[in-house]
């Protein structure tokens, strides 16, 4: 016999109940002589008259199994650690505690009440475990994010010679990514994969969608295609994984291929809502705006367009397509929103520089009484930092645990950094480094980097560069910054210096690309594309525009080239950036009243955005081009941002 002991500090545990001594007391509520205690017991439980059961518990000297384990789930669906405690002490006096069923309910209700130290003893004080016992203690520690103990038990389990079975695989899987340290991680989850196909379970389709999951958590997008690839069955669950995997890995044209093929070879499956929000998502990716209404229209059909998940990719999908109109009237149409959908709100006016739209929606959100989360907030301090709102930035930042209780994360301080920054406030930016009370971050770094950038601000700009450099040395794009800032400047030399660095780290500057959606087709634009058979075309369209620009007094911004060259050759290389073709492809392939719609992977330079300022005034059209911090809408020669991005 043993009594359940507290986590911290060590104690027992003693309920009015608890000893046997005790169980016969008279109490107010006295069931009938004749009724059979247990069936009364379980059919309270049923009804969800927990209290009374209890009660009838004391009267009772031999409960059964059944009678504890439903006794159990009602402790777990009330919420009640401390009639959990009573009625797990009931069971041990009664001599259930070496009982491996109950056992593996008892860990599931501590999990369900957050009390996975009370769990750790059940697991810990029960000898004959079997593998529902060692399965039931992995899922509670997976779902607590504790995947590191997880693995260390799973090989322990592994030494005594216990077999594991498919929930076995699939938990220990789960726990690869339940972990803050996923690198660490990766190659324990290619063991598990080789243990499974050394075991035979290669075929088992829960276990292979789970593996895929774990790869794509990784990064390792070919892993799992291979996995994906070789599965003899797949579920609606496996297709929505490996379609998630391509559309959360910046692949999203594969992600809109799968989902092709997946509707034309799998006639009895039906995608779900989760399907449909990485589908969603890679039309987001895309700036595939009519791609997009096709894949509402379909939600529509097949009545998923009441699951708040969806409806929330959907709002996000119009905003990040350059329609926002028709992103909010998704949102106005829910009449009862969760916190992702309001967020999914928020963040839209953020990235179209609408910043006092997103203060406004954030503070409904609170009238509302729904309670902001993190991204809430992080939604909305981008949204400030977009629109220049610096004073409501910092009232909003402050709020957070004055108000509302919320510690900032790194995120939140990246926010702060970019919105001072972005207004030239880089020794406020500086100070708030300073006074973080957790470590800045490669996140907190970068947005001081790409302030420097804007503002070319050399001093902060080595001071943030040195810290990225030790960070994420890999990182092409932060040595890339640095060269740039260095070449407005002129001082060649360092441009020299830090491009040595990167040759010498195997690095490469990622190259520009646009995409554009003219009939329902994507099309890419590199600035060394020569493969568009329309190409001379663009060129030539370019040129002239670029000539008549000339006479109303355009001058190219080349500050950006990072080669010392001549000016003209300079010019040269600016006039073929990607946004540049791509605007041009679309003044060609679209009809006269038609918006034109890019997406740039990079941040637009400052003569694209003249340029773009003047082609949509000469050619009379509306452009919106989304780069990788926002959406510029260009109409009659001005920019949503007012040059401010």
């Amino acid at each position: 016999m043993w009594t359940l002991q507290a986590p911290q500090p060590v104690q027992h545990f003693h309920h009015p109940v608890h000893a046997a001594s005790q169980r016969h007391a008279t109490v107010a509520f006295r069931p009938s002589t004749t009724t059979d205690n247990n069936q009364l017991i379980q059919s309270l439980c049923k009804k969800g008259s927990f209290k009374q059961a209890i009660q009838v518990l004391s009267h009772e000297p031999n409960p059964t199994q059944r009678t504890y384990e439903l006794l159990i789930l009602s402790c777990a669906r009330q919420k009640s650690l401390s009639d959990g405690l009573a009625v797990h002490n009931c069971l041990v006096d009664d001599g259930f505690d070496q009982d491996s069923f109950l056992a593996t309910k008892l860990i599931n209700m501590y999990y369900e009440l957050d009390s996975i130290d009370y769990a750790r003893q059940v697991f810990d004080k029960i000898n004959n475990r079997t593998i529902f016992v060692w399965n039931a203690f992995f899922r509670a520690l997976t779902l607590s994010g504790q995947g590191e103990e997880v693995l260390d038990l799973y090989r322990r389990m592994n030494r005594i010679g216990i077999p594991s079975d498919r929930f076995t695989y699939t938990y220990v899987l789960k726990a690869c990514v339940a972990s803050e340290s996923l690198a660490s991680l990766l190659q324990k989850g290619k063991e598990i994969h080789a243990h499974i196909l050394r075991h035979g379970y290669e075929t088992h389709v829960h276990i292979m969608t789970t593996l895929v999951d774990v790869y794509a958590r990784f990064g390792r997008v070919s892993n799992a295609a291979c996995v994906f690839n070789d599965m003899p069955v797949k579920n609606v669950v496996s297709w929505s994984a490996m379609i998630a995997c391509y559309a959360k890995n910046g692949m999203p044209f594969e992600a809109l291929e799968l989902f092709r093929d997946m509707m034309l070879e799998t006639t009895d499956l039906l995608p779900n809502s989760v399907t449909m929000v990485s589908v969603l998502q890679a039309c987001a990716s895309l700036a595939a705006l009519e791609q997009g209404k096709l894949i509402h229209g379909y939600i529509l059909r097949k009545g998923l367009d009441s699951i708040l998940p969806v409806i929330s990719a959907l709002v996000t999908m119009y905003a990040r397509c350059g329609n926002l109109e028709l992103g909010r009237r998704v949102f106005d149409q829910i009449d009862k929103r969760d916190v992702v959908l309001w967020n999914s709100m928020i963040s839209s006016y953020g990235i179209h520089g609408f910043g006092r739209e997103a203060i406004q929606t954030f503070k409904q959100m609170i009238r509302e009484q729904i309670s902001p989360s993190l991204i809430s907030f992080v939604s909305v301090l981008g949204a400030c930092s977009h629109a220049g709102l610096v004073e409501e930035g910092k009232l909003l930042f402050n709020s957070m645990v004055k108000e509302h209780r919320i510690y900032p994360s790194v995120e939140h301080y990246a926010c702060m950094v970019d919105l001072l920054g972005r207004a030239n406030q880089l020794d406020e930016a500086a100070k708030v480094i300073e006074d973080m009370r957790i470590e800045p971050g490669r996140k907190v770094w970068g947005s001081l980097l790409g302030a420097c950038r804007i503002h070319g601000n050399v001093e902060f700009a080595e001071r943030a560069s040195q810290r990225l450099f030790e960070l994420e040395p890999m990182n092409a794009g932060n040595y890339v910054l640095l060269a740039d800032i260095y070449a407005e400047t002129k001082m060649w030399d360092e441009v020299k210096r830090v491009k040595k660095l990167l040759e010498a780290r195997g690095l490469q500057k990622v190259s520009g690309c646009s995409l554009i959606e003219v009939g329902r087709k994507i099309y890419s634009f590199t600035s060394v594309d020569e493969f568009n058979p329309q190409i001379e075309q663009v060129h030539a369209l370019l040129l002239k525009l670029s000539a008549e620009m000339k006479e109303k007094g355009y001058v190219p911004e080349t500050k950006a080239v990072l080669y010392d060259l001549d000016t003209q050759e300079k010019e040269r290389m600016v006039l073929g950036h990607s946004e540049k073709l791509a605007v041009a492809f679309g003044l060609i392939n679209s009809s006269r009243g038609d918006t034109i719609r890019i997406t740039k992977n990079l941040r637009l330079c400052e003569d694209c955005h003249s340029v773009t300022k003047f082609i949509s005034k000469f050619t009379n059209r509306e452009i919106l081009v989304r780069d990788v911090n926002r959406f510029h809408h260009f109409k009659d020669g001005v920019c949503s941002c007012g040059d401010y991005w």
